[in-house]
């Protein structure tokens, strides 16, 4: 088998809805890739096409129900999120995705899904105005923010007799992304990959510090996506309330940026790629309290300022030939002009500009817009506004 899904598990989700009819075909494209499938399917999902149609397709008995009812077999929903590479749910009704995106696990569908620990593809099939609805447009835009693969619906004639955006896509381009997906997985095997991520805290007196609002999200993005992608990862990240799942990830966490330098240094010899995303303080208190600064005294406290170091200036200069250092620069004016200026500063070889004036954009957000420059001087690639996980994949896209 030439096809990436060669020897993979996939899950495949089919709910109630007349697109189920195209689930066949997408479990015949998958087994002859070469894929091992496990059909899931809702109550309703058995009324439009029948599990005995589709066990007879991937030779394996469909799962419906939390149990078998004549020998109460139990039907492990933790197992199968654990055996599967990929889920992909298709057709996935309004109704799934607000179970979904709420986490309402009535159902062997949902309660694989909440288990499901591999990449999830989605692709909604419904009613043009159910689809444009504001809820079924909230819920998708959680689950994007999740980290899940929507695979937009098509324009087409619907089975109301209508004609507009709800109409699942085909199952050959539904195959398309996916194998698409685990083609790109393994492009960075065999590559260390250092990141750094989230804020960094200079600690004023016990109880008060000088920092940003940095989420870490964007970091923690990247290091999935490259850790997805074959690559083993290191995060240096400062405080954040973030959680990192794949297995290939290191996490070391600092509290300042002397520490994140400190961190990047020992790891830097062995890294072919950074990736210094984090939003670094760019001062620290000159003198740090031993006790907490008291309101009542006589004086106003006076802090004195010194610049911390330049974490990827200092990488940039001691790089060796063959490792990539990438930056990133968040601005609020002359934008461009200084990113560009960071880029050559910093010796670096590929930038990545985003605006703190968008709000949908920079910290905090589950989205962003960025334009990518590299140090070859080709035209710069801007993004649009997507998910953070999108845009770390665009990233490392270019990147590699």
């Amino acid at each position: 088998m030439n096809s990436p899904l060669a020897g993979r598990h996939i899950v495949l989700g089919i709910c109630g809805g007349i697109a189920a009819y195209k689930s066949v075909t997408l479990l015949r494209l998958f087994v002859k890739a070469g894929a091992e499938v496990q059909v899931v399917i809702t109550p309703a999902g058995k009324e439009f096409i029948t599990p005995v149609t589709l066990s007879a397709l991937s030779r394996k008995p469909v799962v419906s129900e939390f149990f078998t009812a004549n020998t109460g077999e139990w039907h492990s929903h933790v197992d199968l999120g654990l055996w599967a590479d990929c889920m992909v749910i298709a057709p996935a009704t309004a109704s799934t995705l607000g179970k979904m995106a709420h986490g309402i696990a009535d159902n062997m569908l949902v309660t694989t899904y909440l288990s499901a620990k591999s990449p999830v593809f989605i692709a909604p099939a419904m009613d043009l105005d159910m689809m444009a609805h504001p809820s079924t447009q909230s819920n998708l835009d959680l689950l994007r923010g999740f980290g899940n693969h929507i695979i937009e619906p098509e324009n087409g004639f619907l089975a109301s007799g209508l004609v507009g955006k709800g109409r699942m896509e085909e199952p050959e381009n539904i195959l398309k992304v996916v194998e698409s997906y685990f083609a790109k997985r393994q492009t960075l095997s065999g590559k260390k990959v250092l990141i750094t991520a989230g804020p960094t805290y200079e600690r004023i007196d016990p109880v008060r510090f000088i920092g940003n609002f940095s989420s870490g999200k964007m970091g923690f993005a990247l290091a999935e996506e490259c850790a997805t992608r074959g690559a083993d990862v290191t995060v240096v990240c400062g405080p954040v309330s973030l959680s990192l799942h794949h297995p290939n990830i290191t996490r070391i966490d600092v509290e300042s940026a002397s520490e994140m330098l400190e961190a990047c240094r020992r790891e830097f010899d062995d890294t072919d790629i950074a990736i210094m995303c984090a939003a670094v303080a760019d001062y620290a208190p000159a003198e740090k309290s031993d006790s907490k600064i008291k309101r009542e005294q006589c004086e106003l406290p006076v802090i004195r300022l010194v610049k911390n170091p330049d974490i990827a200036a200092t990488l940039g200069r001691v790089k060796r030939v063959g490792q990539r250092v990438v930056g990133f620069a968040l601005e609020t004016d002359n934008e461009i002009e200084n990113a560009r200026e960071k880029l050559v500063r910093k010796n670096l070889d590929m930038i990545v500009l985003n605006t703190a004036n968008g709000k949908d954009t920079g910290f905090g957000t589950d989205t962003n817009s960025v334009t990518i420059f590299k140090a070859d001087g080709t035209a710069p690639i801007v993004t649009g506004l997507k998910s953070k996980a999108d845009i770390a994949a665009d990233i490392v896209d270019v990147l590699i």
